[in-house]
């Protein structure tokens, strides 16, 4: 059977998702969600179907690692496009005889995203997008770009819930949640379900049974194509319409903290506040990068205001002192004006804290018996970079009962939140917090001002 023909009988027997699929032409198209939906196979045909209706047109269809694109697409295309185009295996494209092309690419760690540099891309696809890291994604977004008159640039994309691009993803596809200069025209979601894809019904409804006896959270990604939840997901206890509020004004006499992750690569800083019941809410966040000791004191002292600080919470790193001066950085912290303890280090602990703090507590109205759900922890919704990273940590591949750390950038925020849930891990015996503050501030004489630092200094010193 030729290519053609092929092509005529995949679009003819194409499920009505896939059609869809196929005749968007917004700048960024999706498919998916569930498993078992077509969605690589529908990428496939529509790249097809594209590099030979228009000629000269150059196609880049990207999946994560080698391994994955020869199984997923170099074999498949190769069955597909025998006797219509040429395959070179060693620029791993596949060349048209209308000079259109489609490259196969991969991208496993962030600097592969340079091999791709200068390069321009009618269509860019990112099969499973959500491997994929949101940097990598608008690195490829640069790449996609054209002076053609016939044809406008476009970006398609397959996924499931989960991974390491949950989070962008479902903020653009399915929130449809947009920063400035995105445009909600601009992008298009076709969700499909195993149950839409009628060919492995008929042939494999082995594989649709195994899907509906996965534990509830899976079922929920696999099954359901619910951008909610995902396996692998940390911290499954977040939800956004429990701990993230609008901001109010914190009534000064709430006390508050501080709670810091530093390096080069990035400070991130949040701002904690109590209230008289023993909640905490993050009501201000710090997130910048390429900044020295010195200059990472100025931003905190601008963000911070008149704001009257009970503690700092840093890591034990930052006490380790430098060969070229014998200072630590904790010390150079405290002489800018921004003393700091030392915070417990206990990775796991640190996040089953964190957990104990989102925890979802069931509460009933006293005149009106309405059952409502909320949580002793909450953060502004102007702490965007939290919000944005904590749902999308993963456990980690060799110890599930830590975070992994893959993508570096994720974890800032999220360690700043466990330096401080360490330090006050009992969300449900707020005595217990204060007898702690006290115990500090008695022992080393710390009070609410910027003097105190050598205190702070003694008791971040084990």
């Amino acid at each position: 059977m030729s290519t053609i023909v092929k092509l005529l009988d995949a679009v003819s027997t194409a499920n009505d998702k896939q059609l869809l699929f196929f005749n968007a032409d917004a700048r960024h198209i999706a498919y998916g969600g569930a498993r078992g939906g077509g969605k690589s196979y529908a990428m496939r045909i529509k790249f097809v179907m594209l590099a030979i209706k228009y000629d000269n047109l150059k196609i880049l269809l990207l999946r994560r690692t080698l391994p994955e694109l020869r199984e997923n697409h170099v074999l498949p295309l190769q069955s597909l496009l025998y006797d219509y185009a040429q395959y070179k295996d060693s620029e791993k494209a596949f060349l048209f005889p209308n000079g259109s092309r489609i490259r196969l690419g991969y991208c496993d760690h962030e600097s592969d995203v340079y091999q791709y540099q200068g390069t321009e891309w009618d269509v860019i696809g990112m099969e499973e997008a959500t491997h994929f890291t949101e940097s990598m994604r608008d690195f490829f977004i640069t790449c996609n770009r054209s002076t053609r008159t016939d044809f406008k640039p476009r970006m398609y994309y397959t996924s499931n819930p989960g991974n390491i691009g949950h989070q962008w993803f479902k903020r653009l596809f399915v929130d449809r949640e947009y920063k400035s200069k995105e445009r909600p025209e601009d992008y298009v979601f076709v969700p499909a379900k195993v149950y839409d894809n009628t060919v492995l019904m008929e042939n494999n409804p082995e594989y649709v049974e195994a899907l509906e006896n996965l534990p509830e959270d899976m079922k929920k990604a696999h099954l359901y194509g619910d951008w909610n939840v995902f396996a692998g997901q940390y911290f499954t206890e977040f939800r956004k319409d429990i701990h993230v509020i609008e901001p109010f004004n914190i009534p000064p006499e709430w006390k508050r903290y501080i709670s810091l992750d530093y390096g080069l690569d990035m400070l991130a800083c949040l701002w904690f506040a109590i209230d008289t019941k023993g909640n905490v809410f993050i009501y201000k966040e710090l997130y910048e990068k390429d900044l020295i000791i010195t200059e990472a004191c100025r931003r905190i002292k601008e963000v911070n205001g008149d704001d009257n600080i009970v503690v700092r919470y840093a890591p034990p790193d930052l006490w380790n002192r430098r060969q070229d001066t014998g200072k630590s950085a904790a010390e150079i912290f405290s002489t800018n004006g921004v003393p700091i303890i030392k915070s417990r280090n206990d990775r796991v602990n640190g996040w089953y804290a964190v957990k104990e703090w989102l925890k979802h507590i069931k509460t009933k109205d006293e005149q009106t018996g309405k059952e409502t759900v909320t949580s002793k922890l909450k953060m502004f919704t102007t702490c965007t970079n939290l919000i944005r990273t904590l749902p999308q940590l993963q456990h980690d591949e060799h110890n599930t009962n830590d975070v992994g750390d893959k993508n570096h950038e994720l974890t800032h925020c999220p360690d700043a939140l466990r330096y401080y849930c360490s330090m006050r891990q009992s969300p449900t015996e707020p005595n217990k917090n204060i007898k702690d503050d006290l115990n500090i501030r008695a022992r080393f004489k710390v009070n609410n001002s910027n003097d105190a630092t050598q205190s702070y200094i003694s008791y971040g010193v084990s």
